[in-house]
């Protein structure tokens, strides 16, 4: 029942953490539309995180700095690759590609989680976890809608290829975390990392920063630019991504990794309650059809602890009197 209630949560905080990373696009739009680059919009939204973070981080450490000092390659690799690098190359190929494309190369990220976990640990995906795929990704496209302003360059499809193992990245990397380091500590420390990386960046003219700090059109009003950099930082980043890291180790990279798909229906929500853009029924569809392919894979994961629930039917007695009789007999007469 432990067990039940636990995994309830951990599929409540990858729900979470799939709809406060579906506000980025929103909150991006508002400053990249005022004249921010995205490299510069990325850039704020860690570097803020990394600030409101590093208290509550320091305070979950509770002193045991040997734990960081332990962990420090691990924070370190998932602040570059599963944090700026995956940023940094999606951006790049929204670029080169239109926006649906883009995404939906990202988010193959999903089926290198599942090939990641074949190879690597030997877990052959079933048939339940294959049909969920085919099933989630089918309906990405629905909702996504990649041909509608299709534009393919061989530049940008590195580019959202190379977001996608940033993507399997994030979801590996998340749910091996140590137990002894804490959730806030490995999100809080990769921002710092993320930050750093991309600053310096910046300052070598790798990756273009441009920013205006003026009035900013959101949500149909005229706000202050800190408005989308706190939405930014503070829901698509600091509780996006610690959400995401504890949901990740409760349901493992491969499930939590699918249910972060709902990202891209959140997203269509998002933008029709904030930008007024009213999803369509093929768009819809699509939605219904990622929330099936997660319930297969959740499904597939939850049948060996069904297994584990069944009491085994091996009574003593049987095997004794039935199986055995000789023996039953010879035990009875003495």
């Amino acid at each position: 029942m432990f067990q039940v209630r636990t995994r309830k949560a951990g599929l409540g905080l990858a729900l979470l953490s799939a709809a406060t990373f579906s506000t980025s696009g929103s909150f991006a739009r508002s400053l990249i539309d005022a004249g921010w680059t995205p490299a510069a919009a990325v850039a704020a939204r860690i570097g803020v995180a990394a600030l409101i973070l590093v208290i509550p981080a320091v305070l979950s450490l509770r002193g045991r700095w040997q734990v960081l000092r332990r962990n420090s390659w691990f924070v370190g690799s998932y602040g570059v690759f599963a944090i700026a690098a995956g940023q940094v190359c999606f951006f790049n190929a929204v670029q080169h590609l239109s926006v649906g494309v883009a995404l939906l190369l990202e988010y193959l990220g999903m089926v290198l989680v599942v090939g990641w976990l074949w190879l690597r640990h030997g877990q052959k995906p079933s048939r339940l976890t294959a049909a969920g795929s085919v099933v989630a990704l089918l309906g990405l496209v629905f909702v996504l809608n990649p041909a509608g302003d299709a534009r393919l360059d061989p530049v940008g499809v590195l580019w959202g290829l190379a977001a996608a193992m940033g993507l399997a990245t994030f979801f590996i990397l998340s749910a091996k975390g140590k137990s002894d380091l804490p959730p806030l500590v490995m999100a809080g420390g990769g921002m710092v990392v993320g930050a750093v990386t991309l600053l310096v960046l910046g300052v070598l003219g790798v990756l273009p920063m441009q920013a205006t700090f003026t009035t900013v059109a959101f949500a149909g009003y005229r706000v202050s630019w800190l408005v989308p950099v706190i939405g930014l930082s503070l829901v698509a980043a600091v509780f996006a991504y610690v959400a995401g890291i504890a949901a990740a180790r409760v349901l493992g990279a491969k499930l939590s990794s699918f249910v972060g798909l709902t990202e891209v229906v959140f997203a269509v929500l998002v933008a029709w309650l904030l930008l007024g853009e009213l999803p369509g029924r093929v768009q819809l569809l699509g939605g219904v059809l990622i929330v099936a392919g997660v319930v297969l894979v959740h499904l597939d994961e939850m049948r060996p602890k069904l297994d584990e629930m069944r009491p085994a039917i091996e009574p003593p007695v049987l095997d004794e009197f039935c199986l055995e009789p000789e023996l039953a007999i010879t035990k009875s007469s003495n």
